[in-house]
């Protein structure tokens, strides 16, 4: 009688990456379209947002949605709160995964899961294994100084990307075989400032010269675009050859992601590892998944030779 072939237990790492993580959708995809599908699957930041997209069998909704997405929409999900840690509060972010259908319990589905977190207090790396997949996403996004910490079983979480950008640690952890991880980070250090003069704030009409920092501005309470009114020519006039105040905030977490995620590969490597090329991609590029999800896909055929060896 002849044997049957066990296929080995297939675990799926995605980084934390801000925008860049819409990257994630067209890997995932493509992995499937080639016959390779994961069945345990951990997520730092946004890779836990599309992992569990992926877990609760949404992906597609995800992707539509973030392909058609517009700058007016992405703010609604911004509830602005200049407290609590955070300019963002981060409830709409939970309405809206609900609203995706992204909400049973992490033990609840077929496919195991977990989204990294880490623990404002100790800095302990913290794995959510268990309880409603979009709380759990919730606290795994929680990007320092953006988005408010999480309050998470008398926790206060933070970002899982501070402490496990690229999980695959957690992987083999929770039983997988044959790890494939994804660093969406790996081109960033490459970019180069803009060295042209950059727009001038426009001190008679008050335009702040970016669009989502103009639509961030105008959901603002009166009296909070009063203040900012008076902190925007300094810190959204840069001087010319000089990085400006929100280029530098996301330059300081690509750099410690970035150093954080070569020393956790070091000693824990995958067995294939998947490096888009992100590097015209900001942190806040949130308009731009279609080029993100295209890349995704692409990263796949350029590795297929190589995932065929283990798969």
């Amino acid at each position: 009688m002849p044997h049957s072939r066990r296929h080995p237990q297939i675990g799926l790492a995605l980084g934390s990456g801000a925008a860049r993580g819409w990257a994630h959708i067209g890997i995932i995809e493509a992995l499937l379209d080639a016959g390779i599908e994961p069945k345990i699957v951990c997520g730092s930041s946004m890779g836990a947002l599309v992992g569990a997209a992926y877990v609760a069998g949404r992906l597609t909704n995800l992707r539509d949605w973030a392909e058609a997405v517009s700058w007016r929409e992405i703010i609604r999900l911004m509830d602005i709160r200049l407290s609590g840690g955070g300019v963002i509060d981060g409830k709409q972010i939970v309405e809206f995964l609900r609203n995706l259908d992204i909400s049973a319990p992490i033990e609840s589905y077929p496919k195991k899961f977990a989204a990294l977190a880490t623990d404002l207090v100790t800095g302990r790396e913290i794995w959510l294994q268990s309880g409603p997949i979009d709380t759990a996403v919730r606290a795994s996004i929680s990007i320092p100084g953006i988005i408010r910490p999480a309050e998470h079983e008398g926790q206060w979480l933070l970002d899982g990307g501070l402490v496990n950008p690229v999980p695959v640690s957690t992987c083999r952890a929770l039983g997988a075989e044959i790890i494939i991880a994804v660093n969406v980070n790996g081109e960033l250090l490459a970019r180069r400032f803009d060295k042209k003069p950059l727009k001038q704030f426009d001190k008679t009409t008050k335009r702040i010269p970016n669009e989502f920092l103009t639509q961030l501005h105008s959901q603002m309470p009166a009296a909070i675009r009063q203040q900012i009114d008076l902190l925007a020519p300094k810190l959204l006039q840069p001087e010319a050859r000089t990085p400006g105040y929100f280029q530098v905030i996301a330059t300081v977490i690509n750099i410690m992601q970035d150093h954080i995620t070569r020393t956790r590969l070091a000693g824990e490597p995958p067995h294939v590892l998947l490096v888009p090329r992100m590097g015209k991609i900001g942190l806040l590029d949130f308009n731009r998944a279609k080029e993100a999800i295209a890349e995704g896909r692409a990263c796949v055929e350029r590795a297929l030779p190589l995932l065929q060896e283990y798969i």
